[in-house]
């Protein structure tokens, strides 16, 4: 088993999180694929949030294994494509369940499509009972259908089991007024409303999956997955990244 960090004394700022992971999140320095020390980083984390108390849901995509939309692009039949992909979340899911059982965490993978002889079939109730339970579900396969994006996904399931906030994982720590990766003057947004994301067209999730947060008042957090602890700085109630919210 791996080392857990322990439990504070002071209760965790969030009862339920939706936590969305890029699948090139998984990648660390290669070109493809899943690197075994970052999935073990990331798990780590997930379980000393857990530890806290928190309930922990993760929806994760496949672009480290697989990307539809770049296939169709190419002549590829589009439909065809997003299966594909959505299959390639499945794949990273399990990867996920795995890495956190090696700390002592129960995970249960739970798929749109149905794929019974390694994973659930994604049934609502029983996630919300998972979680209740402790432990931690992994979201795969999108929403099943076509022509939707992970970040969707995530904002419905997020929506779906009542979770406090969205937690999405990028490269840097927040959203900025540029790129801060290319234009060092950049500065970060400490908070946003979803208008003012959707009127100035800053791309930090699709469009459609913004607008689902906002109709349904489930707030946004971005954050930077590669600074180690931030994850559970965000538990704590520390300021990291960039709220979105409807005010």
């Amino acid at each position: 088993m791996g080392d857990v960090a322990t439990v504070p004394d002071k209760a965790p700022r969030y009862r339920r999180i939706l936590l969305k992971l890029s699948g090139e999140a998984l990648m660390g320095v290669g070109d493809y694929g899943i690197d075994p020390e970052v999935l073990k980083r990331i798990a780590s984390e997930i379980a000393a949030v857990q530890a806290r108390g928190t309930q922990v849901a993760v929806v994760i995509g496949g672009g480290n294994i697989f990307r539809g939309a770049g296939l169709a692009r190419a002549g590829m039949d589009r439909v065809t494509g997003d299966h594909m992909g959505m299959l390639a979340t499945v794949i990273n899911a399990l990867a996920m369940q795995d890495a956190l059982e090696g700390f002592g965490v129960y995970a249960r993978v739970m798929s749109a499509l149905q794929i019974n002889e390694v994973c659930e079939d994604y049934i609502r109730r029983r996630a919300i009972r998972h979680l209740e339970k402790g432990r931690v579900v992994i979201f795969a396969a999108g929403t099943g259908n076509p022509f939707f994006t992970t970040d969707t996904a995530a904002s419905l399931r997020g929506i779906e089991i009542g979770a406090d906030v969205l937690l999405k994982a990028t490269k840097v720590n927040g959203i900025y007024t540029d790129d801060p990766l290319r234009n060092p003057a950049a500065t970060r947004y400490l908070h946003l409303t979803f208008d003012q994301v959707l009127t100035d067209r800053l791309m930090v999730m699709d469009a459609t999956a913004i607008v689902m947060c906002r109709d349904n008042s489930l707030p946004l957090q971005v954050f930077n997955l590669h600074n180690a602890g931030d994850l559970l700085r965000i538990i704590d109630g520390e300021d990291v990244g960039t709220v979105v919210s409807n005010t």
